[in-house]
């Protein structure tokens, strides 16, 4: 089990350190509000989405379901025009912080959707979760094993969102102005944009 829980550990770490659309949310969220705890939904909503994915990944669920062509092609075009949608209101988003002096924070509400849509929906966080994630576990025939691996895989997710959140508001409150984060809204929206065609690529060549 310990050596099942390190390799979730060390795999996790590799996984989740590049700045992608999930980490640069977070991190925008925590630079956005006063106190970083205002930015809790969006970093309990991340959380979890990524602890629903890799227990799925873990016990094999989503790769099985993946297999089931109507829900694949289901799937996947709910994903793309989520994408789009989302990618077209951040676009909007970036010229409205620009007008003003002051980007304001975000509702619980609004992170909810918003950190829902980019940890699901994302298609590096599909291919994480189903084939590396996925496919490591399958090496550990014991539940046990299989267990400690995904519970080390889940705690580098909380932990790294908590010290991401943390770390956009003392970092982001000094530095993010309005431009910077209009900037950041233009390219989050072209990220978006472009993981909708490759979720599309993913899931209807997925075999």
């Amino acid at each position: 089990m310990l050596l099942a829980a390190l390799h979730g550990f060390l795999l996790a770490v590799a996984l989740i350190l590049p700045i992608g659309m999930q980490n640069g949310f977070i991190i925008g969220q925590g630079a956005l509000h006063k106190r970083w705890f205002g930015a809790l939904p969006a970093v309990i909503t991340a959380a979890l989405c990524d602890t629903l994915l890799v227990s799925l990944a873990v016990i094999g669920v989503s790769s099985a379901a993946l297999h089931i062509t109507w829900l694949r092609y289901a799937f996947g075009a709910l994903g793309i025009l989520f994408l789009l949608y989302i990618g077209s209101i951040t676009w909007r988003d970036s010229s409205k912080i620009e007008q003003h002096e002051t980007a304001t924070a975000w509702s619980p509400k609004r992170q909810i959707k918003f950190a829902a849509s980019v940890s699901l929906l994302n298609p590096h966080a599909l291919i994480d979760t189903l084939a590396v994630i996925g496919g490591s576990a399958l090496m550990y025939t014991s539940w046990p094993d299989k267990f400690a691996f995904g519970i080390a895989c889940v705690a580098v997710s909380w932990i790294w969102f908590f010290v991401l959140v943390i770390l956009g508001h003392v970092t982001g409150r000094v530095a993010v102005k309005k431009s910077s984060l209009g900037l950041i809204n233009r390219i989050s929206a072209i990220m978006m944009w472009s993981s909708a065609i490759y979720l599309s690529y993913i899931i209807y060549t997925f075999k």
